[in-house]
């Protein structure tokens, strides 16, 4: 395997992960931008903040989230019930800012000071609504590059900043997101870097959905070199990050705060360059798409310690309003507090399985570069192999326990397609055993899946297959003739 012995985190790893606990199994519920950031907000599966893609009609950033999850959101109990001064730097949700959706003028509710950048990731020439009025940034590098804006509107919260209520304070920048510019001096950086050349690298998915399946193997020598650059490009715009993280942590400890501060450093989505021949994107529902780091710091955390509990970013709020002294149980929020993990209770019972989730976006118009495929199709490029389609619509359970390391989908579509994988035995994904793992287990898993899709707050946390507490009653699973599965896949997302 190809090994990286540079990174280029090294000093977010030194500066939290080290001072900290490292999360080794963290996953998102839905990879993608927008349904991603509002579990983050909301604490919620995507079912239920109805977030379901990157576009308004898919609920990113629409008036209907403004009005029914906003008001919700873990920021909005901080600043409101627990009396914290909130600010926001960054990339929010991939439609904020559109005319339809109250403009860059709407402010969300919770955040007393607001720096949030127009629609999707951009380095230069872009938008900030600064507490709702529109700010022009050009392509100057001194003023305008933006993970330092960012930096230097975060350096200046923490100067202006009230030293009689406690703060939070989320800075997203749109780094490592396309279009991968890196800061003038690191678009040198990692000469000869390349993608992580795994097992699964350039080979055909085969035994999966008819997305992968189609992508085209071996890919083209251009379209390696494409994934090639863009992951190094994404390590050179990620130093930029590391300089934020450690300019961050230095002014906390140079006002005394340092040692009174939790810090968490993580991502909205994983990545792939090539695994299974798909040259770049994210949206799928493999390891390399919904595993994302997680890193944590601050009082009561020893140092140097990595846990293995599976987590999920709809952890993260519950974990911040459980610090702030919240009782969670006020909450309609799906995830659980990682306090008793961060604090070392050693006598945790934990979960066992997650829930991923993604409805598949298309429209029914034929791509103009690659008329030969047929409508539905989306994110073909490059060399037409396409990332998305509106019948890549899943849901997944990842399954780990003592016993076992799973992870068991089901597609909405005509083929009602299943793919399971033992990550212990096959962590590359390679082989979907599907058709030949115990048809009990089988069994088990999709009616958990079932459970886990129709779950709101406790009964996201109920046992999974694997727990003790786990109960399993057939007659559920043949009831309505079938109606369940058409239930589940909602079409509509309110």
């Amino acid at each position: 395997m190809h090994r990286h012995t540079r990174t280029p985190l090294k000093k977010t790893k030194a500066l939290i992960g080290e001072k900290g606990m490292t999360f080794s199994s963290a996953y998102v519920p839905s990879a993608l931008c927008c349904p991603s950031r509002a579990s983050i907000l909301t604490g919620k599966y995507p079912h239920n903040h109805h977030v379901v893609n990157n576009t308004l009609e898919g609920n990113c950033s629409s008036k209907s989230w403004q009005k029914i999850q906003e008001p919700y959101t873990f920021p909005a109990i901080l600043k409101l019930v627990c009396g914290y001064q909130t600010f926001f730097a960054g990339k929010y949700l991939n439609e904020y800012g559109a005319p339809d959706a109250g403009g860059l003028e709407h402010v969300p509710l919770g955040w007393s000071y607001w720096y949030a950048l127009e629609k999707n990731s951009k380095y230069y020439n872009y938008t900030l609504s600064i507490n709702g009025k529109a700010r022009r940034h050009g392509e100057n590098y001194s003023v305008d590059y933006l993970t330092d804006v960012l930096a230097n509107l975060s350096l200046d919260f923490l100067d202006y900043k009230s030293n009689s209520e406690p703060f939070f304070m989320m800075i997203s920048t749109p780094a490592p997101h396309s279009p991968w510019t890196a800061a003038p001096q690191y678009q040198k950086a990692f000469p000869n870097v390349i993608a992580p050349r795994n097992k699964n690298f350039n080979i055909h998915g085969t035994n999966k959905h008819w997305l992968i399946r189609q992508a085209k193997t071996p890919m083209t020598n251009s379209s390696i070199k494409f994934l090639d650059d863009a992951f190094r490009r994404r390590w050179q715009t990620l130093l930029s990050v590391d300089d934020l993280v450690e300019k961050l942590v230095k002014r906390l400890d140079s006002t005394g705060e340092l040692d009174n501060t939790y810090i968490f450093y993580t991502s909205d989505n994983g990545y792939h360059t090539g695994q299974f021949s798909l040259p770049i994107d994210k949206r799928q529902l493999y390891e390399f798409d919904i595993k994302v780091p997680l890193l944590v710091r601050g009082p009561g955390i020893k140092p140097n310690q990595t846990s293995k509990m599976l987590v999920s970013n709809i952890d993260l709020g519950p974990t911040i309003l459980d610090l702030a002294g919240y009782d969670l149980n006020k909450t309609q929020m799906d995830g659980t507090s990682l306090l008793p993990i961060l604090k070392g209770d050693g006598n945790l019972t934990w979960r066992s399985d997650v829930l991923v989730e993604y409805q598949g976006e298309g429209r029914n118009v034929t791509d103009p570069t690659c008329p030969s495929l047929s409508p539905g199709v989306s994110q073909c490029f490059p060399d037409c192999v396409c990332e998305d389609a509106y019948n890549n619509t899943y849901a997944c359970v990842r399954t780990l326990s003592s016993m076992w390391n799973l992870q068991y989908c089901e597609f909405d579509d005509q083929e009602v397609f299943v793919e399971v994988y033992n990550i212990t035995a096959d962590p590359d994904q390679i082989t979907n055993i599907a058709k030949s793992i115990d048809p009990e287990l089988l069994g088990k898993m999709n009616y958990r899946l079932m459970m886990l899709q129709s779950c709101s707050g406790p009964t996201c946390r109920t046992p999974g297959v694997f727990d003790p507490g786990y109960r399993f009653d057939l007659r559920l699973m043949f009831s309505n003739h079938g109606s369940i599965r058409m239930r589940r896949f909602s079409k509509h997302p309110l």
